[in-house]
């Protein structure tokens, strides 16, 4: 059984990763995403976003307090998103966490149900621990399943917790379709056991509106605080080990008079200030802090090229967007980053995860930048349309598959 064709398809998006007002830029890919596919009205989207119960609110919390302030239940364009609580350990719930996450869901799915009416699809947009969750929600409320691999969840947790991995490859294998981000993510689930014949390759496109190139460079660099013709690097991402901020400060120090803005907010912030005294390059390096989503075109506009020194990326986003400005990217050649970044006028792989490959790479794109006029036009190939009718037909393709196996 198929949904009609004048009735769009309901769908129960199960995602870990989605803004909320206290996150605005929390998995706003994945918002970005499913925002394209819901406005053709073939789909009526509804989101889950668990999250992990805490009860106090206060500054010293740190991290965890912005869990208490995420609100119950927002509205964000047209997509609604529910927040239920479930209960995570830190450091030692990881074993758990996809049973107390299904648990959190199966309550307020069943409330939504009685609501606003059933769902014809659970969509669950990461593998661990949303995918485990899902795949239980899916079984108990008879309804097919797709799953979409992200990144780490199949390039790097199923490697390092065995517990893991098993739940991943039975989510797989009860999914009747799996989307991946990137073909090298595609590579990784059938090297760990799923079978490839029901994983799809649709990988996110970049909003070619909101990112284009400055209409006078010249004010956009004034915005940042940039003077003179020194180059600008810029930096996107979270403050975290595996985006390699501090490997591009370390390649800074070999790149004379070129300026360095890391846009981004997390843990490794007070090293990585430590790190620029270290390297003498207060006058060179700056830490913006989270910028919000909008403002991001102005300061790749801004920018000869971004850097992202990554040990691990699905499908990075912020290389395209950064391309759609007009500037080139430098990127480490990990997971789906060779599948960005690759043409000449798309910017440069650092062979190796180092601040001297990175260094290197710089320097070459530096030294021979590409018309910014044909980075523009790379990045103009990879626009929504091709990704968002993809994303319908694997809707499409789940259902029937589903109604299919219950006709057998």
């Amino acid at each position: 059984m198929t949904t009609p064709k004048d009735k769009p398809m309901r769908i129960l998006t199960i995602a870990g990763l989605w803004p909320d007002s206290t996150r605005p830029n929390h998995g706003i890919f994945v918002e970005n995403r499913l925002s394209r596919v819901q406005a053709t009205g073939e789909a009526s989207i509804r989101v889950l976003t668990p999250v992990p119960w805490f009860p106090f609110r206060g500054a010293r919390w740190g991290e965890y307090a912005k869990f208490a302030a995420v609100p119950d239940r927002e509205t964000r364009g047209a997509i609604t998103a529910d927040h239920p609580r479930y209960l995570m350990l830190p450091k030692i719930g990881a074993r758990g966490q996809p049973d107390a996450v299904y648990r959190s869901l199966s309550r307020r799915a069943r409330r939504l149900i009685r609501e606003e009416g059933a769902f014809d699809l659970v969509d669950a947009q990461y593998f661990y621990p949303e995918g485990p969750a899902a795949a239980r929600l899916a079984d108990e409320l008879d309804l097919p399943l797709v799953v979409t691999a992200r990144g780490s969840d199949v390039s790097e947790i199923p490697l390092v917790h065995p517990f893991a991995r098993r739940r991943i490859l039975e989510t797989a294998a009860r999914a009747e379709r799996i989307v991946t981000v990137a073909a090298a993510l595609k590579s990784a689930l059938v090297d760990l056991g799923a079978e490839g014949a029901k994983i799809r390759v649709l990988r996110n496109g970049v909003d070619l509106e909101a990112f284009r190139p400055p209409e006078d460079r010249a004010k956009a660099r004034a915005r940042w605080g940039i003077e003179g013709d020194a180059p600008l690097l810029v930096s996107v991402g979270a403050l975290v080990e595996r985006k390699g901020h501090h490997l591009t400060l370390e390649a800074l120090a070999g790149l004379p008079g070129a300026r360095l803005l890391v846009a981004g907010a997390g843990p490794e912030k007070a090293a990585l200030e430590a790190q620029i005294k270290a390297l003498g390059l207060e006058g060179r390096a700056r830490l913006l802090g989270p910028v919000p989503h909008k403002d991001l075109a102005l300061l790749y506009g801004a920018a000869e090229a971004s850097i992202l020194a990554s040990s691990r990326e699905g499908w990075a986003n912020v290389l395209l967007e950064s391309m759609a400005c007009g500037a080139p990217a430098v990127a480490t050649r990990v997971w789906g980053a060779p599948e960005v970044v690759a043409a000449p006028e798309a910017g440069r792989l650092a062979p190796e995860r180092s601040a001297a490959s990175i260094r290197s790479a710089v320097a070459d794109l530096l030294a021979a930048p590409p018309d910014r006029a044909a980075t523009r036009a790379y990045a103009e190939r990879f626009s929504w349309e091709e990704t968002v009718s993809g994303t319908l037909a694997v809707l499409r393709e789940a259902i029937a598959a589903r109604a299919d196996l219950k006709a057998a």
